[in-house]
């Protein structure tokens, strides 16, 4: 899918002009000695605000990863945004991730809700109650899906692009989350789980489960 801002996020733009500039100044002044920790952080910026296009695998019926990272829950939760027991897979970004969020499927957005909470470590799994996150309900043809960003400990805003009553497609850029965070996702039970705890998963190029009927 093509982005109006290719390869570098536009919530990084500001980060990399402020930081860009602060180390050309310092190393026009005082020299590399001086100005290579900001080379270093400009840099790491750089890498952290990376945005790459992403290609859906083929096949009908999968739930894509919304995030980049590593899998740290597959289990049966309840899901207390759209009210219903639901398979729950949960996705780990630590800071070298990339940080942009996708769709998982086609669909209609229900509702979108924030919650303002703590900032724990996001790989924990009481972060999914009580860290500060958003969660976004998706009617997929006659599924619910629900997606959920959460701030981590260093992370300290979480940015949702996406309105109840909008259509949505699956590895559509949907949000953002700042410096190491998680997103859950709710799935029917039905859905076959395809990844386990440990597995390290992409945004839009991992399916992370099977839901038969989703796109039929």
């Amino acid at each position: 899918m093509m982005y109006p801002h290719p390869l570098i996020a536009k919530e990084g733009w500001f980060y990399l002009v402020l930081v860009g500039v602060l180390a050309f100044a310092v190393h026009r002044f005082g020299g590399l000695l001086w100005s290579w920790p900001l080379w270093l952080f400009f840099i790491f910026t750089l890498q952290f605000f990376r945005d790459p296009q992403r290609i859906a695998p083929l096949g009908k019926d999968l739930v894509l990863s919304p995030a980049d990272g590593r899998i740290v829950v597959v289990e049966k939760a309840y899901d207390s945004y759209a009210k219903r027991d639901a398979l729950k897979i949960s996705v780990f970004m630590n800071v070298f991730n990339v940080h942009s969020n996708r769709c998982s499927v086609n669909g209609i957005v229900r509702e979108v809700n924030y919650f303002p909470g703590r900032f724990l470590n996001a790989s924990v799994d009481k972060a999914s109650l009580e860290n500060e996150r958003n969660a976004v309900v998706i009617d997929a043809n006659r599924h619910t899906i629900t997606l959920v960003q959460i701030a981590g400990l260093i992370a300290r805003r979480i940015l949702c692009y996406v309105h109840p009553a909008e259509h949505v497609k699956r590895g559509q850029r949907y949000g953002f989350i700042r410096f190491g965070s998680r997103v859950d996702v709710y799935l029917p039970l039905e859905a076959e789980p395809l990844v386990s705890v440990g597995e390290k998963v992409f945004a839009t190029k991992t399916a992370l489960a099977r839901l038969p009927g989703l796109d039929s």
